[in-house]
């Protein structure tokens, strides 16, 4: 028995053992006949094409018939998808590969087909053709090992992956446009929201600052108001304590900060004629008296 194989032994038709690779007897003269079952490799199964032998190292060739009752599925959106993917598998038990089924290999293409069928029926062709292909090679996994565990073939699924995916001959030049006139739309969105993330934070930064800057001012003008009124209400105090004294002062204050802002002031009694010579000489060289 080979290192890759397995081999099932029948006694009178009946089952009898499985043995390993090595050396092993069997009883002669149609006793006892064994069954060889190649259960180390990984089997493959091809659907929506066939390839042929290697011609050489790295090179594979397909076959040049079609396959398109087996490729063309119907997606979720009612769209028509060329699908081509691989199984590939192990048998994990030879005597239930044997016995629990008559055809398992056809088995294990029906199951395959059926489950492809519905993991991309529930799907739309976008997702078929572009992002969901990982997903749908997953799903199909999980499933198609659910069926096969439930028929006891002895059968572990090892992979399900997605090779080509196109839309039909037929539409293949419309759908391209599409894409087409998807890829622009996606080209201009994605301008759009380079300009978006542009200028909305450098506008909410404008508007950040000038809302600081009113706060500042505002707070600024409440606590002058507020200065103003605890300095008014002190005054009043004292004006109704001595109320010819504070007016006084008040007065002198007031006449205080008005001269204050003057460069130049001259104070006359009112008594006094004739003077216009003193204010002429009084006056700047240039200013007007």
């Amino acid at each position: 028995v080979q290192p890759s194989e397995e081999v099932v032994v029948t006694r009178l038709g009946a089952y009898d053992r499985t043995m390993g690779p090595g050396l092993h007897f069997k009883l002669p003269l149609g006793i006892e006949t064994a069954l060889w079952v190649k259960s180390k490799l990984i089997l493959q199964e091809e659907f929506g094409f066939r390839s042929q032998n290697a011609r050489g190292p790295g090179s594979t060739v397909y076959h040049d018939a079609s396959f398109n009752k087996e490729s063309q599925m119907l997606t979720g959106d009612l769209n028509v998808a060329d699908v081509e993917w691989i199984v590939q598998y192990q048998i994990a038990d030879a005597k239930k590969y044997l016995f629990r089924a008559a055809n398992p290999h056809q088995n294990i293409r029906d199951v395959a087909e059926a489950i492809m069928r519905r993991v991309v029926g529930d799907g739309t062709v976008n997702e078929v053709l572009t992002t969901g292909r990982v997903g749908i090679g997953v799903a199909a996994h999980r499933l198609m090992q659910e069926v096969l565990d439930r028929y006891d073939i002895g059968v572990r699924i090892v992979t399900v992956k997605l090779q080509d995916v196109n839309p039909p001959e037929s539409v293949k030049a419309s759908f391209n446009e599409v894409n087409a006139a998807k890829q622009e739309q996606e080209q201009a969105i994605n301008m759009a929201e380079e300009a978006y993330n542009k200028l909305i934070p450098e506008a909410r930064g404008k508007a950040a600052e000038t809302v600081s800057r009113a706060e500042g001012y505002a707070s600024a003008a409440v606590t002058r108001s507020r200065g103003d009124a605890e300095r008014f209400v002190a005054t009043l105090r004292e004006y109704r304590l001595a109320p010819d004294i504070t007016r006084q002062r008040l007065y002198l204050e007031t006449l205080e900060e008005v001269f204050g802002r003057m460069q130049r002031l001259t104070l006359v009694d009112s008594q006094v004629k004739n003077l216009t010579p003193i204010v002429g000489q009084l006056s700047a060289p240039g200013e007007q008296p």
